[in-house]
C-alpha cells in the first residue's frame, strides 16, 4: 500500500524568521568570557543597591511634599501633623545614602571571592 504524504518547503526569509523566533525559547549558552563575567559581577553590585536607596529617596520627597502641603494650605489645622509628616520624609530622604552603601557593601563582600578569582585567573 502506497502512502500519500505532503512536503513543504520554507522559503529562506521564512527560515530566517523561524530560527529568529526559536533563539527567543533557547537556553541561554554560556559563552561569557572570564572578564564579560567580572565586569557584569562589578555592575550587579550596586545595581540593586541604587534601585532600593532611589525608591527609598524619592517616595521620602513626596512624603515631605505632602507635609509641607499640610503646613501650608491647611496651616493652623494640620500644622502639627505636616510637622511630623515632613520630618519622616526628611529622615527618609536622609537615610537613602547610608542605605545604598550598606548595600553595596553586603552585596560587595558576598561578590568577593568570586570577582578575586576571576581577576587571579585573568591576572595570570
Amino acid at each position: 500500500m502506497e502512502e500519500n504524504g505532503f512536503t513543504y518547503t520554507y522559503s529562506a526569509k521564512e527560515q530566517e524568521e523561524i530560527r529568529r523566533i526559536r533563539d527567543k525559547y533557547a537556553p541561554a549558552e554560556e559563552s561569557e568570557t572570564p572578564m564579560e563575567r567580572l565586569r557584569r559581577l562589578d555592575a550587579s553590585a550596586t545595581k540593586g543597591a541604587t534601585v532600593v536607596s532611589l525608591a527609598v529617596g524619592i517616595i521620602s520627597a513626596l512624603i515631605l511634599g505632602i507635609g509641607m502641603s499640610c503646613i501650608m494650605v491647611w496651616g493652623g489645622k494640620l500644622f502639627i501633623t505636616g510637622v511630623l509628616i515632613g520630618v519622616v520624609g526628611i529622615v527618609g530622604v536622609i537615610a537613602a545614602y547610608p542605605i545604598y552603601n550598606h548595600m553595596v557593601r553586603r552585596r560587595r563582600a558576598k561578590l568577593a571571592p568570586e570577582i578575586m578569582r576571576l581577576s587571579d585567573e585573568l591576572m595570570k
